[in-house]
């Protein structure tokens, strides 16, 4: 990811927040408070992983007692990317802008206030902009009201199927969206984003408008809404000049403190430190490791980290994580969460993690397991001696 030509000075992350808030204040949204990690009761997914979750109410009919547009911050965390962080874009905890339209304007109004919010709220050249629609498939036409409102902005649209269809889970409120991404590639723009990563994606604007049931049919919601979701580390990294999402300043301190610590690459770096400051974020909500849910995705996000950290290593520990990481963490996503605790938490995984990998090489040093293992090996290791899959691959790689 290079960095972006911009008519302004950059951006701290909560200069961007000021601003995109204040924008879609002076427009009539009330802005409401971002929520835990943690989603409704009844919801499948296990972390909230973009803005709307709380909101599946309202977009599904009941009022809003703050009205039909409305504008928040909300810390998400997406299990998906996990094998993706480390590239410049992706991260497993981070903050998410959102606006909503229950039921009041279309989807060519939010495109046309995001247009202006990006080239003059925020000073990114209109001429780095590409934006993707939706194609239409056998169920729904095209999404033509968006394509003639980039048109007639002068931005370049690109027509999709799956890539601009947004559905909420397997169930529940879906609809076609229209994705803005901005030119990071050095010289004039090229290609189109679906055939050149070096379009970034900063925002996307779903309308809305159906519901998926269980057999995959389609079927109106009782009010046409828009749900829009811009990254916030994301587009501050771009507008403060930097290449990853890594080098914006919600990361400055982990990457000054991290390195003396712990000397690693650049993509064990990002993942140490993604992975480490994620973990704090998910504690800070209550949760704490466990077998399964919740609980496992913090266990392996913890495992992953001691893994790198031990490659090169085996004496390194979490005992020497900055206590300034944690407090900036917490602060950072407002938590109230003893850092202590915190710590408390993170060495009693570390502590269990030591063992089990004891424990599997003990295993994995009898005869049985000396040749190639099949599934009714990995499931004897799971179910017998507490061995993931992804650690049992882990401990013969290294043998």
């Amino acid at each position: 990811m290079k960095t972006v030509p911009l008519k302004t000075v950059p951006w701290s992350t909560e200069r961007v927040v000021r601003t995109f808030v204040e924008y879609y204040e002076d427009r009539g949204h009330r802005r409401i408070t971002g929520s835990t990690l943690l989603p409704p009761s009844g919801d499948p997914v296990l972390f909230t992983t973009s803005g709307m979750h709380p909101l599946i109410p309202y977009l599904e009919g009941r009022p809003h007692p703050l009205g039909r547009r409305l504008v928040n911050v909300q810390r998400c965390l997406r299990t998906t990317d996990l094998e993706e962080v480390g590239d410049p874009t992706h991260l497993t905890v981070f903050e998410m802008l959102g606006t909503w339209s229950l039921g009041d304007y279309g989807g060519p109004q939010s495109l046309d206030w995001g247009y202006g919010l990006l080239t003059e709220g925020f000073g990114v050249d209109p001429g780095l902009l590409h934006a993707t629609a939706f194609g239409g498939d056998d169920r729904t036409g095209p999404d033509t009201a968006s394509v003639e409102l980039w048109q007639e902005r002068g931005v370049p649209v690109e027509l999709t199927i799956e890539d601009n269809w947004w559905p909420s889970g397997p169930t529940g409120p879906c609809g076609p969206d229209s994705e803005i991404f901005v030119w990071t590639g050095e010289g004039p723009p090229q290609s189109t984003p679906t055939r050149d990563d070096r379009w970034v994606e900063v925002w996307n604007h779903v309308m809305m408008r159906h519901r998926r049931l269980a057999d995959g049919s389609l079927v109106p919601l009782t009010q046409r809404n828009v749900d829009t979701g811009l990254g916030l580390e994301r587009l501050a990294s771009l507008l403060q000049g930097r290449t990853s999402v890594f080098e914006c300043d919600v990361f400055e301190p982990w990457r000054q403190l991290v390195p003396g610590r712990w000397p690693l690459d650049e993509p064990s770096l990002r993942l140490v430190c993604d992975h480490l400051r994620s973990a704090v974020v998910v504690i800070g909500d209550g949760v704490r490791p466990a077998a399964g849910g919740r609980g496992y995705v913090l266990r392996r996000l913890v495992r992953r980290v001691l893994t790198v950290l031990w490659r090169d290593d085996p004496s390194r520990g979490l005992g020497d994580l900055p206590d300034e990481l944690i407090r900036h963490t917490l602060d950072r996503f407002r938590q109230d969460t003893d850092p202590g605790e915190v710590r408390r938490v993170l060495l009693d995984e570390e502590r269990r993690f030591r063992r089990l990998l004891e424990r599997g090489r003990q295993v994995l040093a009898r005869p049985r397991f000396h040749g190639p293992l099949d599934e009714e090996d990995f499931r004897y290791l799971h179910d017998t001696h507490g061995l993931p899959r992804d650690l049992v691959l882990s401990l013969r790689s290294t043998d």
